[in-house]
C-alpha cells in the first residue's frame, strides 16, 4: 500500500504542493485527477522519487521511503511511465523494454510474456526503432518496458494522451487485467473523465496544488468532478 501523507513539494520559492494525502491499495486503481498544472505530475514525481518533497511523508508498505533516490525506489517496485512516453527513439522495441532490467536481479531479466498478450503489436516490432512508432504504439511500448522490472506500484501519468481511441481502449482493458491479478497497486493521472470513471477503485482531484475531492470510485459526482477539469 502506498500512503502520501501530507506532503509539500517546492521547485525553487514556488510551492507546487500543499498538504497532499494520498493512498493507492494493492488491487485497486487511484485515479489522480485535475486541470494542467494543478499538481497531478508533481505527486507522481515525488512518489517516484524524481523530485524531492518538502514536508510530509510517503510510506510504501510500510516503510518511510521519503528520502530514497528514485533507482531506489525502482528496486523496491515501483515504476512509473511519464507523460510523453519518454522512449529511446534510436532503440529497437526489444531494447527499450531491456532497459527496464536495470533495477531487478539477474534471474528475472526476460520480457514477461504477459507483455506481448497485453500489447500484441509490440511483439511483431521488437526490431523496429522506437522512433517509427506511432503515438500510441509507443505509449503501450512505455507501459510495457515499466511492466519489465516486475512493479508492485505502477504510475501512470496521463497515458491517453494525444492517443487513438483504439489504442485508448487497449490501454484500459491492459489496466484493468493488471488491477485485477491483485499484485499491484495502481495510481493513474488522467483528465479523460470517462476513462478515470470506468477504472477507478479509488480518486483524488486537486486544484492549485491541493487535494480538494476524493473518496471511492462508485461514489464518484460527475458534476462535481468536472467543475474541476474545466477550463
Amino acid at each position: 500500500m502506498l500512503q502520501v501523507e501530507n506532503i509539500d513539494l517546492h521547485y525553487g520559492a514556488a510551492q507546487a504542493l500543499k498538504g497532499v494525502s494520498l493512498t493507492a491499495e494493492t488491487g485497486k486503481v487511484t485515479c489522480l485527477m485535475g486541470r494542467n498544472g494543478v499538481g497531478k505530475t508533481s505527486t507522481l514525481r515525488a512518489v517516484a522519487g524524481q523530485h524531492g518533497i518538502s514536508g510530509g511523508r510517503i510510506l510504501w508498505e510500510g516503510e518511510d521511503i521519503s528520502s530514497l533516490p528514485a533507482h531506489a525506489r525502482a528496486k523496491k517496485g515501483i515504476a512509473i511511465v511519464p507523460q510523453g512516453r519518454e522512449i529511446f527513439s534510436l532503440l529497437t522495441v526489444k531494447e527499450n523494454l531491456e532497459t527496464g532490467y536495470a533495477p531487478i536481479g539477474r534471474k528475472d531479466r526476460y520480457i514477461p510474456e504477459t507483455i506481448f498478450e497485453l500489447f500484441p503489436v509490440l511483439q511483431d516490432m521488437l526490431n523496429r526503432r522506437g522512433g517509427d512508432l506511432s503515438g500510441g504504439q509507443q505509449q503501450q511500448l512505455a507501459i510495457a518496458r515499466a511492466l519489465v522490472t516486475r512493479p508492485r506500484l505502477l504510475v501512470l501519468d496521463e497515458p491517453t494522451e494525444g492517443i487513438q481511441p483504439s489504442i485508448i481502449k487497449d490501454i484500459g482493458r491492459a489496466i484493468s487485467w493488471l488491477r485485477d491479478q491483485g499484485t499491484m497497486a495502481i495510481v493513474l493521472v488522467e483528465q479523460y473523465f470517462e476513462f478515470a470513471r470506468d477504472l477507478a477503485d479509488d480518486y483524488a482531484v486537486m486544484d492549485r496544488g491541493e487535494v480538494v475531492l476524493g473518496g471511492k470510485g462508485s461514489e464518484l459526482s460527475e458534476t462535481e468532478v468536472r467543475q474541476y477539469l474545466t477550463v
